[in-house]
């Protein structure tokens, strides 16, 4: 690495056609210049400059040596303007992890953003299950829900009201709207679930009246992916607690009923992870924002301001 400095503080001398100019360029003294040219041409066993009172003038040796420090200056140069370039302008590879369920958000979130920007490519990774950010070499995470503790930096996007849902059709059959949360516990349920035990533990407040109800049953149905347990639920296979800002277009559609609206069922967290905090290049930093924007539109969604963990 010293050498590469010295052919770099060579290069500024010849063009500079001094070393005082070059140290001035270099933020150098002309006597630690004047050092670095006397160990490089010791450590080569060649003159490259010739010094006069009044100019340097390059040997050949030093001419053909200042050719390719130069060439290696402007690659620097260029590599340089390719990060910069990168903190600027979104462009190269995004690699974006989210839950399958993102699917039918994907499009509208990020499709007028991604065509605005054609030296941008988009790797859409969707999986349910977390995985590592730094071993899948992933510049952006969508995480739905509380996170575990970790090195990694997650930014709040929104948050989503949890409403109990069911199908026109199992109420039809059920024969009357249940009043209570205790009126639940001997029904079916579809669950979202991603460990290896099935019950659900609930805990519901009434906010008009501070009422407090903890409700646990074991569900008919589970998956770990959440759009299966929604169709489920249209379907008219049992009662889900779903995210609001997943299932506004089915209760529009009546698709979906919302029961026990006076009750507060909890919210979930939408968040942007990234494996770290600064310097992130404008692919992500603008990404972020343009998820934000999303969820901040979509129906069914409590907007928040971004936070760090």
């Amino acid at each position: 690495m010293e050498d590469f400095k010295r052919m770099a503080i060579f290069a500024a001398v010849v063009e500079c056609g001094s070393m005082s100019a070059a140290a001035r360029l270099l933020d150098m003294t002309p006597s630690a210049v004047s050092q670095h040219m006397r160990q490089l041409e010791q450590a080569a066993g060649l003159t490259l400059l010739h010094r006069s009172t009044r100019q340097l003038t390059l040997t050949d040796a030093g001419q053909r040596f200042y050719t390719q420090c130069a060439t290696m200056c402007e690659a620097a140069a260029r590599a340089r303007a390719e990060l910069a370039a990168e903190r600027q302008q979104p462009s190269g590879e995004l690699r974006l992890s989210a839950p399958a369920g993102f699917t039918t958000h994907a499009v509208p979130a990020l499709g007028a953003w991604l065509a605005q920007h054609p030296s941008l490519r988009l790797r859409l990774l969707m999986d349910d299950a977390p995985i590592d950010l730094i071993q899948a070499r992933v510049d952006l995470a969508l995480r739905f829900g509380n996170l575990p503790d970790s090195s990694w930096v997650a930014r709040r996007l929104g948050r989503s009201p949890t409403i109990l849902c069911a199908a026109p059709q199992w109420l039809q059959a059920h024969g009357q709207l249940p009043g209570h949360p205790r009126d639940l516990m001997q029904l079916p349920w579809l669950d979202l679930s991603r460990g290896e035990s099935a019950q659900i533990d609930m805990h519901w407040r009434r906010p008009q009246t501070a009422e407090e109800f903890q409700l646990q049953v074991l569900p008919r149905m589970t998956s770990n992916h959440r759009a299966a347990v929604q169709q489920f639920c249209e379907a008219g296979l049992g009662l889900a607690l779903l995210s609001a800002h997943d299932v506004t277009g089915s209760l529009k559609q009546g698709r979906l009923v919302r029961l026990l609206p006076d009750w507060d069922m909890g919210t979930i967290d939408i968040w942007a992870v990234t494996p770290q905090r600064n310097a992130l290049p404008a692919k992500v930093r603008q990404a972020i924002e343009v998820l934000r924007d999303y969820f901040v539109r979509l129906d069914g969604m409590q907007a928040e301001g971004a936070q760090a963990l």
